[in-house]
């Protein structure tokens, strides 16, 4: 349940109003999830957010499906429902399968548990792991 109301299209300030053009325009689409609705409260955090997220989703050296793909897994790491699902439904328009979608599922959860592992035993970082010593060596990892 939201902790803000949802602001409706009528009841945006003119910054926020912007902002919601140009998340319509970059998007190619009429639909302001419910994120940008709360965030339109607050127009300075709104813009911030939408062109950090426009720059860091916008096409670069990993692909667009790869991006919202990587966006699920740390949305579930991080136990955000809202974000695993908007980010999931992105990711199936980029053309995840459902294939991928299991596989990813299963790295993100065999990571969850190594990580714990690791952490708990204290396992310390192997020196070829550290950037200094690959940097040097032609050791295979």
């Amino acid at each position: 349940m939201a902790t803000v109301k949802l602001l409706s299209d009528d009841e945006l300030s003119a910054e926020a109003r912007a902002v919601f053009d140009d998340i319509r325009t970059t998007r190619k689409s009429d639909f302001v999830n419910n994120f940008w609705r709360a965030l339109a409260h607050d127009p300075k955090t709104l813009r911030r957010t939408w062109e950090s997220i426009k720059d860091v989703m916008a096409p670069g050296a990993l692909d667009p499906k790869i991006k919202e793909m990587l966006y699920v897994a740390v949305s579930v790491a991080h136990g955000c429902s809202y974000c695993i699902h908007s980010h999931t439904a992105g990711a199936r328009a980029k053309g995840m399968t459902e294939a991928e979608y299991q596989e990813m599922l299963a790295i993100v959860g065999m990571a969850a548990e190594t990580n714990r592992l690791v952490t708990a035993l204290g396992v310390p970082v192997d020196e070829a792991f550290l950037v200094d010593a690959q940097a040097g060596s032609t050791q295979q990892l």
